[in-house]
């Protein structure tokens, strides 16, 4: 099968940094289903995967973490799809990634296509979804059905992949959304997505916040840069709040105002439950088909603003040259094989 891979972690500027290979067709065992990929997603984890660093694969590894196709055969114990189902899913970072034309990926962390997109547009949900329900509804304990309606939540990083689906997930929620932007487009997106409010990430936030009429920020999510940001969010954050970070530090995180508002700091990564195959790893297939089903209901839209094609090296590496630049808004999506 045809696939994009590296042996050597290289900037992306080298050619040898993505490769096209040719790879063995895999077969599915256990609870995997063998996907035919049409599409896949890129996100800032595949250029941290992909970076720089003084290690040889003696295989080619393949990277990518969003996809969507054709179940093309299942192993004996799956239960919960068929061969011709198409699905999308984000995946196992501890398994071979999306970026090849067939892969193996368990059953318990893939949930069925959106009827209503196609598997472009579908490529780009999978990951940024899962992140961002998970990073709202199980780690600051927002409820998905509204309980928490009309309380504030600041979104660091709103424009990103992440944030994209972020604002809208949680407008259904009822939550009011503050969503931080710094060029004009970016700004615009936000709005388009429902964001209530919009701040300059690059600018003191207090200022802004209390310009809003508001003192304190009941929920705070942290989907772009940590530790520029923690000394402003941990000042907003109301006592006894909650923030939530993706993206990890590089300096320690000083916890001396947390510990005085008696405030909470979780961290969300999409990947524990498939990463440590935990009881209810299937909680990532549920949450799949309630958003699936949120998409054709017309509750939220796709994030996909740029789509690639067909998907090789050359495409791959021009996807990651614009994650690393920091500028993206929305997500990049890949299409098709020649």
């Amino acid at each position: 099968m045809k696939a994009v891979g590296l042996t050597r972690y290289l900037p992306i500027e080298d050619p040898e940094s993505l490769m096209d290979v040719e790879l063995k067709k895999p077969q599915p065992d256990g609870r995997d289903l063998l996907v035919a990929v049409k599409a896949i997603g890129v996100n800032p984890v595949d250029t941290k995967v992909r970076a720089p660093k003084d290690q040889v694969e003696p295989e080619p590894k393949v990277l990518g973490w969003d996809a969507a196709g054709i179940v093309e055969a299942v192993g004996p114990d799956v239960e919960l799809f068929q061969p011709g189902d198409e699905v999308f899913y984000a995946g196992d970072i501890t398994r071979p990634g999306c970026n090849s034309e067939f892969q193996l990926i368990d059953e318990r962390i893939v949930g069925a296509k959106p009827r209503s997109l196609d598997f472009a547009q579908a490529a780009a949900i999978p990951l940024t979804s899962i992140t961002a329900f998970e990073a709202f509804f199980e780690r600051l304990e927002l409820d998905v059905d509204g309980a928490n309606s009309g309380e504030t939540l600041l979104i660091i990083g709103g424009a990103g992949g992440v944030g994209s689906i972020g604002i809208q997930l949680a407008k259904l929620a009822g939550l009011t959304v503050i969503a931080t932007a710094s060029r004009p487009e970016s700004t615009e997106w936000v709005k388009q997505l429902g964001a209530d409010h919009v701040v300059n990430h690059y600018e003191p936030l207090r200022p802004q916040i209390e310009a809003l009429g508001m003192k304190y920020l009941d929920s705070i999510a942290l989907f772009n840069n940590t530790d520029q940001h923690w000394e402003g969010v941990v000042d907003l954050i109301r006592p006894q709040g909650r923030i939530v970070s993706i993206v990890e530090n590089k300096e320690p995180l000083a916890q001396t105002m947390m510990k005085t508002k008696s405030a909470t700091f979780v961290w969300e990564f999409m990947y524990t439950r498939s990463m440590f195959e935990t009881p209810d790893m299937i909680e990532q297939h549920h949450l799949l088909n309630r958003v699936a089903e949120w998409i054709d209901a017309g509750k939220i839209s796709c994030t996909a603003n740029e789509v690639l094609s067909p998907i090789n090296a050359a495409n791959l590496r021009e996807a990651h040259k614009t994650l690393e630049a920091g500028r993206t808004i929305g997500k990049i999506v890949l299409e098709g094989w020649d």
